[in-house]
């Protein structure tokens, strides 16, 4: 089992920077990739970053894509989510994901196996 709990979410205008963490318990962190994701009311979980195991490689959607920075420190069990030049359509629950090593950055999200509770961002306009 690996417990995951996501903070740093909040209230930021347009154009302003958020940094979300997800600290993780349980098993060997560094066995999993880890995932971003994020959901509006009536929309599916919607993917927004994705990291390695070792750190090395990230994915992004194009939505945000030269905007957020995902990363990890296996020391600390951190998994973060830099987010900047912040618009209202990255207004959501952010979602923080363990998955399997061998999983690829592109797997949908019945891929993962682990979910924190979420981490409300809301960017005003």
């Amino acid at each position: 089992q690996v417990q995951l709990v996501e903070s740093g979410g909040g209230l930021v205008p347009a154009g302003g920077s958020l940094r979300l963490s997800c600290a993780a318990s349980g098993r060997t962190f560094s066995d999993y990739i880890m995932g971003w994701f994020r959901q509006t009311p009536g929309k599916e979980r919607e993917f927004v970053a994705a990291i390695t195991w070792g750190g090395g490689t990230r994915r992004y959607a194009d939505s945000v894509k030269g905007r957020f920075t995902i990363s990890r420190d296996n020391a600390k069990n951190m998994v973060y989510l830099q987010m900047n030049s912040l618009k209202s359509e990255d207004t959501a629950i952010y979602y923080c994901a363990a998955g399997p090593k061998w999983a690829a950055l592109s797997s949908p999200p019945d891929t993962y196996n682990y979910w924190g509770q979420g981490t409300q961002v809301t960017v005003s306009s």
